[in-house]
């Protein structure tokens, strides 16, 4: 490895914000990319044509898959430590709560909350060794509750809050953290979690689930058809973090995010409610009780 060189792991590399950031630090140089992939054959992909990125097989809810991953990338540094862990993977389980299998709300935990501080632990001795960074990918549905999203709104205000608690305990460890908080992205995130959500199936009684048809229906054309920032904004804020002399403790990203999170909480909680169920076509007439 060239000195002067630092090393970053990228958590759910081979998704779209994944692999976005690990070409943008593949062009910037400077950079080795261990991209942490489920698949191998998916890191072999984001590594073609590259010297500088490196597929690293990791599923961050297997223990003995972060073991393996620790070994294999502390066998790659060569003993000058780890710059940055960037926790990027994550799911959502949509659907109302009433709706939602504990299973997959079990996954959204085990994925969005458990996984991350997994691989924090795991590689908090080699971050430590290089005076690193730790950036987690956070989003603006954990300070404000989204409907028929509650799965994905309350990982992520867990992830927030385990991230200020770190940011805490590691400020005189050497590792700065930082918190990257983007609105609606122009990603396949939430096709691809409806999709999944439909592999899973609904819980609740058939009744229970007909009461929630045209809710469901409203909120994902509302999803479907709402603004969105571009990827590479996410994408600048975490190479910022990454690079910054000072980094920031929190890093919000899209017009959405900043106006939402600067007024919308500071309204009494029925106007938020209705600004927010508003927002996603969500009426008297959706509900069907």
């Amino acid at each position: 490895m060239a000195a002067g060189t630092k090393t970053v792991l990228i958590t759910g590399a081979s998704g779209d914000i994944g692999r976005a950031l690990v070409r943008r630090l593949d062009e910037l140089g400077g950079w080795r990319v261990l991209a942490a992939v489920r698949s191998l054959d998916a890191g072999e992909e984001l590594a073609r044509g590259s010297t500088a990125v490196v597929p690293v097989k990791l599923d961050i809810c297997d223990d003995a898959s972060v073991a393996a991953a620790r070994d294999d990338v502390a066998g790659r540094l060569d003993g000058r430590g780890l710059d940055a862990l960037v926790n990027n993977a994550g799911v959502s389980a949509d659907g109302p709560l009433e709706l939602v299998s504990i299973e997959a709300l079990r996954r959204q935990f085990d994925v969005n909350v458990i996984g991350q501080v997994a691989v924090t632990q795991a590689f908090l001795p080699e971050l430590r060794r290089a005076r690193g960074r730790v950036i987690n990918m956070g989003g603006a549905a954990g300070r404000l509750t989204v409907p028929m999203y509650g799965g994905l709104s309350a990982s992520k205000a867990a992830l927030d809050s385990l991230t200020n608690a770190l940011r805490m305990e590691l400020k005189y460890q050497g590792v700065r953290v930082s918190y990257v908080e983007p609105g609606a992205l122009g990603t396949d995130f939430f096709q691809r979690s409806a999709e999944v959500a439909r592999r899973d199936g609904q819980t609740g009684s058939p009744e229970s689930q007909r009461i929630y048809e045209k809710a469901i229906e409203a909120s994902a054309k509302a999803i479907a058809g709402s603004r969105t920032s571009p990827v590479d904004a996410a994408v600048g804020a975490i190479v910022k973090a990454l690079s910054a002399r000072r980094p920031a403790a929190r890093y919000i990203v899209g017009l959405d995010a900043r106006l939402g999170l600067m007024f919308l909480p500071r309204f009494p909680a029925g106007v938020r409610d209705r600004v927010l169920m508003a927002n996603l076509k969500l009426g008297r007439k959706t509900f069907d009780a």
